[in-house]
């Protein structure tokens, strides 16, 4: 008679009970029938199990009648993980396992046998084969099983990672294998661990060779590194790498997923020779450059977030998985960026222009200044021709000075324009960076964006007081320096020139004191004391003009923005 089963613990009614029992049936009598029907059906099946018939698969359990009063149930993920189909009807080698919270039979597919003799523990020994056993107590080191004879199972080859899951393997039927076996001191020794392992490489082989690229699965997340997540796709463990996460740009995969979350993902490669599988969730959804053509135009204002700062510009997240570039030229209107980091920096909010789309290579060209307005629009009429303008020197060169005049527009004073006094080498030798100057508007071409200045030209000269302390009609006093094509050249002091237009009808007629040779000592004299006096010095009005020829001449306009006097024979 073999030993006491797990089974002869039950306290359930055996078959061949009634199920109401009479009133004065003992418990004692119900017990013999138990028994006696249970030790009838082990000495029929002996050690190797049970044979069951399937009679309901539900959504995570196969019930199956073994003969007795009482069904049992085998998980469904036992089938599926061994790719079996089963269906009512089937019939299935078990074995039982104990007895669970709800009174169902635990049954397990165990299908090798235990050994009934030492000879059969030598052979199974010597061909490193899988036997059952049952885990019948906690030992100090281990657990004791039950091979048929008692044997001795290491916790570290238990497959039990601490002493709470070895206490739940008593009364668990196990697979191991025994790695001693010393028949004179009876001492036999398992390994559970290696089984397990085996059976764990056995699975992840099959579902290696079963996962195709371009498959659509559901995964787990496991474990989440800074690089990616691996997600157990069925037994194996996948790479997501966190490129393939989002379409936009994720930092770590922690901001977006969770150890245990539940995520759909596609097969991208899988590399059987080195058990690597590479996910994608991105890849569920659409490319968002698809539409980009159609939803970005050139010269729209748009809206983004800046990602990233380079050497040559800023990168523009405008939605997930669509950046744009500002390059470092569109950044500001001004000259004195230096650097993308001076104007924006990763995480902030900009408002940009759309300069141009190219879907074919998914490039986005923007503009942060063109959204900020053109500055120099407005500088026709802000700083026309003769205006004075005042800014800060932002740089000096080798020809000139640039001048900031307002935000985005700098205007150039070249170097004989700084100053009227005396001739400069270099405007580093007058001015400085930051220096705050005035200076007169000479130009503003705003095709070319240019502003020409002068400095010189608003320090007053001796031309500027003598235009100050005339006005148009007054008489005065002038010496011709040339005259030709109806025009004569007349110095009016020193340098001080105007122009006076000769008549077409003036004589003809020359002076004998004018043949003679002219004292310039006496001239200069003469026109030191009448300059200012109005008073003719040498000839009739009605002569012509010469060379030289001291004379009086009428204002006939003064133009002060010009420094222009143009005048005409008194």
């Amino acid at each position: 008679m073999p030993n006491p089963s797990i089974l002869d613990q039950d306290r359930d009614i055996g078959p061949g009970s009634q199920t109401n029992n009479e009133p004065n049936e003992s418990f004692g009598d119900i017990l013999s029938q138990y028994e006696q029907s249970h030790s009838h059906k082990a000495e029929k099946e002996g050690v190797k199990g049970l044979e069951g018939t399937v009679v309901a698969v539900t959504g995570d359990q196969v019930f199956l009648d073994i003969g007795y009063k009482i069904e049992g149930t085998i998980p469904l993920a036992e089938f599926q993980k061994a790719g079996e189909e089963i269906k009512p009807g089937d019939k299935v080698a078990v074995s039982i396992k104990g007895r669970g919270e709800d009174g169902y039979y635990e049954l397990s597919k165990i299908k090798v046998e235990r050994p009934k003799d030492w000879s059969s523990l030598e052979k199974a020994f010597a061909d490193k084969a899988a036997i059952a056993g049952v885990v019948s107590a906690v030992v100090k080191g281990g657990v004791s099983v039950d091979v048929g004879v008692r044997a001795f199972m290491p916790a570290s080859r238990s497959g039990a990672k601490d002493a709470a899951e070895m206490e739940k393997l008593i009364g668990q039927e196990i697979r191991c294998r025994i790695i001693k076996l010393d028949v004179a001191d009876e001492d036999v020794v398992v390994d559970r661990r290696a089984i397990l392992e085996e059976e764990e490489r056995s699975a992840k082989e099959k579902r290696y060779s079963e996962v195709k690229e371009g498959e659509t699965v559901t995964g787990t997340v496991r474990s989440l590194t800074d690089y990616g997540a691996f997600v157990d796709i069925g037994g194996v463990d996948a790479l997501l790498h966190v490129a393939d996460i989002s379409w936009g740009r994720v930092n770590k995969p922690a901001d977006v997923l969770t150890v245990g979350q539940q995520v759909q993902v596609r097969i991208l490669k899988v590399d059987p020779a080195k058990r690597r599988i590479s996910l994608g969730m991105k890849q569920l959804l659409p490319h968002p450059w698809e539409q980009a053509g159609e939803k970005y135009k050139q010269g729209e204002r748009v809206n983004g977030t800046v990602t990233r700062v380079a050497e040559f510009g800023a990168f523009v997240e405008l939605e997930k998985g669509i950046e744009g570039l500002i390059h470092l030229s569109e950044m500001s209107w001004s000259k004195k960026v230096r650097k993308p980091s001076d104007v924006v920096k990763a995480g902030d909010t900009v408002d940009v222009v759309i300069l141009g789309v190219n879907q074919a290579d998914r490039r986005i060209s923007l503009g942060l200044k063109q959204a900020l307005g053109d500055p120099w629009a407005e500088v026709p009429q802000k700083f026309p021709q003769g205006a004075i303008a005042e800014g800060a020197v932002t740089s000096l060169t080798k020809f000139g000075a640039f001048v900031q005049v307002a935000e985005g527009v700098e205007g150039m004073i070249h170097v004989g324009d700084i100053s009227a006094e005396k001739r400069i080498n270099a405007p580093s030798d007058v001015l400085r960076v930051g220096q705050v100057v005035k200076a007169l508007v000479l130009e503003c071409d705003l095709e070319k964006r240019r502003l020409r200045l002068g400095m010189k030209q608003l320090v007053p000269t001796s031309l500027d007081e003598y235009i100050a302390e005339h006005k148009e009609g007054d008489v005065v006093t002038g010496r011709t320096i040339d005259a030709s094509g109806g025009r004569a050249r007349v110095e009016l002091g020193e340098g001080i020139q105007a122009i006076c237009r000769l008549g077409s009808d003036a004589p003809e007629r020359e002076e004998k004191a004018a043949e003679t040779k002219v004292d310039l000592s006496s001239l200069s004299t003469m026109l030191q004391s009448k300059w200012k006096g109005g008073q003719g010095g040498g000839g009739s009005k009605r002569e012509p003009a010469r060379a030289g020829q001291i004379r009086s001449f009428r204002i006939v306009k003064l133009d002060p923005a010009a420094k222009k006097i143009e005048l005409e024979l008194a």
